[in-house]
Order: structure tokens, then sequence, then C-alpha cells
């Protein structure tokens, strides 16, 4: 099973992938955890990457698509994987259909978590005060939620184009949620 779970942030994608992962014996891959096993091993990858996390800037497409390509090679994920965090822009849709096209293999399911804004936003703001996050103010977090629009749209559609794009409402409780995904999934898991 090779699937995308995508999400604005606070969607709850982290948490539903370690749950998806697990029911389908598959390995969930997070970009940002690729950065930094990458960065705290001194990886030629690490040290390129980090200059710009130092910066503050994106990890530019060409670095965060080798180092996608060098975890999805990897022997765990031979029989599939479950992304988090990838693709993020066009170039990386087409990169990803290269690599999986190169393994003779393409992707079974696109999931997105779909939920309501202004929800997502208070539970992001709860997390910020309890976790200490000073900088993770409503005006930021609505900020991170237009940019994920502007950006993960044009992704959604071409992936409802080829038919694999599959909506899950991302709201209730993690069992809920996870249960609505898998069943959304259940199709794909009997083929």
């Amino acid at each position: 099973m090779r699937l995308i779970i995508m999400g604005p942030p606070g969607a709850g994608k982290g948490t539903q992938a370690r749950f998806i992962a697990e029911h389908f014996g598959i390995p969930a891959i997070s970009t940002g955890d690729i950065f930094r096993a990458n960065v705290s091993a001194g990886t030629p990858l690490g040290v390129e990457a980090k200059r710009y996390m130092d910066a503050g800037e994106y990890v530019p497409d060409d670095v965060t698509n080798r180092m996608v390509r060098n975890r999805i090679d990897e022997p765990d994920a031979v029989g599939g994987f479950l992304l988090d965090g990838y693709p993020r822009t066009l170039a990386q849709v087409e990169e990803l259909d290269g690599m999986i096209k190169f393994t003779g293999h393409q992707l079974d399911a696109v999931l997105s978590l779909v939920v309501d804004k202004d929800e997502v936003v208070a539970r992001l703001l709860q997390r910020a005060q309890i976790e200490g996050r000073a900088d993770d103010t409503e005006d930021v977090i609505r900020r991170r939620q237009e940019v994920y629009l502007e950006q993960t749209e044009p992704l959604l559609e071409v992936y409802k184009g080829r038919g694999i794009l599959v909506e899950v409402d991302g709201l209730g409780e993690v069992t809920e949620v996870t249960q609505r995904i898998l069943d959304a999934l259940g199709p794909l898991d009997e083929s």
C-alpha cells in the first residue's frame, strides 16, 4: 500500500499516519522526521538541509526529493509506505510519480483530512498554550492555514483528477477518525 496523507496544520495527520501505517504494516514517513534524521546523522543532504533550516527557509525541492527517494528505497518501505508532508508542490508530485513508477508500482490513495478551519485554529491555540508556544498566535495559525490551502489545492486537484483522492472528515475523536479512514480505504485493503 502506497499512500499520502494531507491536511492543514492541526488536522491530526501525524497521529492518524501512525495508526494507518500500523494497520497496513508500512512505515509512516514524515519529511520532518527525514530532515531531522539526516541533520542529526550529519549526512551530506542533512548538512545541506540544515543551512536552509537554520536560515528559516524551506529546504529546496531537489534536497527534499533526494531525501524522500533515499527513505522510500530503504528495505522497510519496499512493500509500501505512508507519506506525511510530501509532496508539497506540483514539482514534487512529478518527482514522486517518477520514484514510484521506477519501482513498478503506483500510488494507491491520497487521504485528505477535511476539517473546519475555526475548530483547527482553536485546537492549535489550545496546543500552543499547553506547550508554551508563544509564537503560535491566532494570526500566525490562520496564515499557515491559508498557505496550506494555496499550496495544496493544486495537488488535491491533480490527485482528484487521477481518481485516487479520498476525502475523510478529520474532526472527532482520534479513534472515530481512524475508523473513517480505514472504512474509506477498505476496498483498497481487499485488493
